[in-house]
């Protein structure tokens, strides 16, 4: 089985980001300034046609504490029973654009609108809290006003840690603007982002396989004073749990099949572009559930905690498609750092000097007791931001259409396994050429893209 390389992303200290971003005095030693440059050069090399449409920033300060604050809150919002999680995201003015009342969702996401008027000042200045964590064990045995009373304690800072950490992120993607603007000339992209007055940010929780145990049998129990398991199936669900085990090499724990070519056929996220100008992201935080040692295969809620955890593979599991190799490629990022992802807007914009990155994420096999956390801003234009790609190369949006490039003729086994993972891929995605026309809106753009890729009316969801 071969396996999937590994990407590292080229990073960028947030020192030298502010340093990029300021005008350069005429008292910098000439070193520093070729210095700066180089870093800049790295900066569009990375983010430019020839590479990945992504980079990593790192020593953002306050953002360990910040992640290791907010991302776990993901899971815990997650498996909340439907009303207590209503209650408390309307408490917090957050929302959702995924159906939380499915058991077999994948992922649980938790939005809220980031207005730059806000002024990041106002939130950055607040002094960072710290969340309480309580055990499930011990809720059991309160009364439900008390259990009211210890969820809105753990929740108290949600929405003040979220603003934060958002707003961090929405002044690293205007730095970036910034830094290519420059680059490519003129100040279209920084523009483009302060005219759109607000971005979403998105607390996302891609769940284990025991979090869909747990909340199909919340499902069975709603009706019921005491949680049971559904028989011995869900029993050796659990038992494969707390032992770490899987039925075979080439399965994953959900029993999925792993392709020849190293990729699951099972992803948590299917592969997509963003439409917006630049997502900024966490690098991702794993999560295992920990049990007291009594924990019988009939009580599936009796988790005490969430234990972070490495990745098994030293990676992120996001992964991109490199069309310069026609491949797949494992994204790496420095832990508790910052990956800023090009998307089809700043391709747009730029003229094709940034390239929008093909992406989606995946499942680490063997390992479906681990949860992945993450927190992502998606920073695009004005929903009136007009789009002219008269000037916009015709050879690059064609390729952007064909850069799931086929092989013909006699190839070797992993060139067919290639070829195969991106014919599934290219039926995947819509092609930008049947998105984009001369003249259209952000928002028509934002529509049409949404419709082809899910169907319906393309809205989206105004939280």
């Amino acid at each position: 089985m071969e396996e999937p390389e590994v990407f590292e992303l080229y990073e960028v200290h947030y020192s030298d980001l502010l340093l990029l971003c300021s005008t350069i005095s005429s008292s910098s030693s000439l070193e520093e300034a070729e210095r700066l440059k180089l870093i800049s050069r790295g900066v569009m090399e990375a983010l430019g046609p020839e590479g990945p449409g992504l980079l990593s920033i790192t020593g953002v300060p306050e953002a360990s504490t910040l992640q290791r604050h907010l991302l776990p809150l993901a899971r815990r919002l997650a498996l909340l029973n439907p009303d207590d999680r209503k209650r408390i995201l309307k408490e917090h003015n957050l929302g959702s654009d995924v159906p939380l009342k499915d058991p077999d969702r994948s992922v649980s996401a938790f939005a809220m609108q980031l207005g730059y008027a806000q002024g990041l000042e106002s939130v950055l200045s607040k002094p960072s809290q710290t969340v309480d964590s309580v055990s499930n064990s011990e809720q059991d045995h309160l009364e439900v006003e008390k259990i009211k009373e210890i969820q809105d304690k753990q929740f108290r800072n949600l929405s003040d840690a979220f603003r934060k950490l958002g707003f961090f992120m929405m002044d690293l993607g205007l730095r970036i603007a910034q830094i290519c603007d420059r680059a490519i000339g003129g100040q279209e992209l920084e523009q483009s982002l302060l005219e759109s007055c607000a971005a979403k940010g998105r607390l996302i929780h891609y769940h284990s396989t025991l979090d869909n145990i747990i909340l199909k049998e919340a499902g069975r129990s709603k009706t019921t004073a005491k949680r049971q398991a559904n028989g011995a199936r869900d029993d050796k669900n659990f038992v494969r749990y707390r032992q770490g085990l899987s039925e075979g090499p080439n399965l994953d724990i959900n029993g999925n099949g792993v392709g020849s070519n190293g990729f699951h056929s099972n992803l948590w996220q299917q592969w997509h572009y963003d439409y917006g100008i630049f997502t900024v992201l966490t690098a991702p935080v794993f999560l295992a559930p920990t049990f007291p040692q009594a924990t019988e295969p009939k009580d599936l809620f009796s988790v005490t905690s969430d234990e972070e955890y490495p990745s098994p593979s030293g990676h992120t599991y996001l992964q991109i498609f490199n069309p310069n190799k026609n491949n797949v490629c494992m994204v790496k990022a420095s832990s508790e750092s910052f990956i800023i992802q090009v998307g089809e807007s700043a391709d747009i914009i730029s003229k094709g000097k940034l390239r929008s990155t093909l992406h989606s994420v995946s499942r680490p096999s063997q390992f479906g007791g681990l949860s992945r956390e993450t927190f992502v801003v998606f920073l695009q234009p004005a929903w009136n931001k007009t789009f002219s790609i008269s000037d916009y190369p015709t050879k690059h949006r064609l390729s952007c259409d064909k850069c799931l490039r086929v092989s013909n003729g006699e190839t070797n086994l992993a060139e067919q396994d290639r070829s195969k993972l991106t014919e599934e891929i290219q039926k995947i995605i819509p092609p930008l050429s049947s998105r984009l026309k001369d003249g259209i809106t952000f928002a028509e753009f934002s529509r049409e893209t949404t419709r082809r890729y899910y169907g319906g009316s393309g809205l989206q969801s105004n939280r």
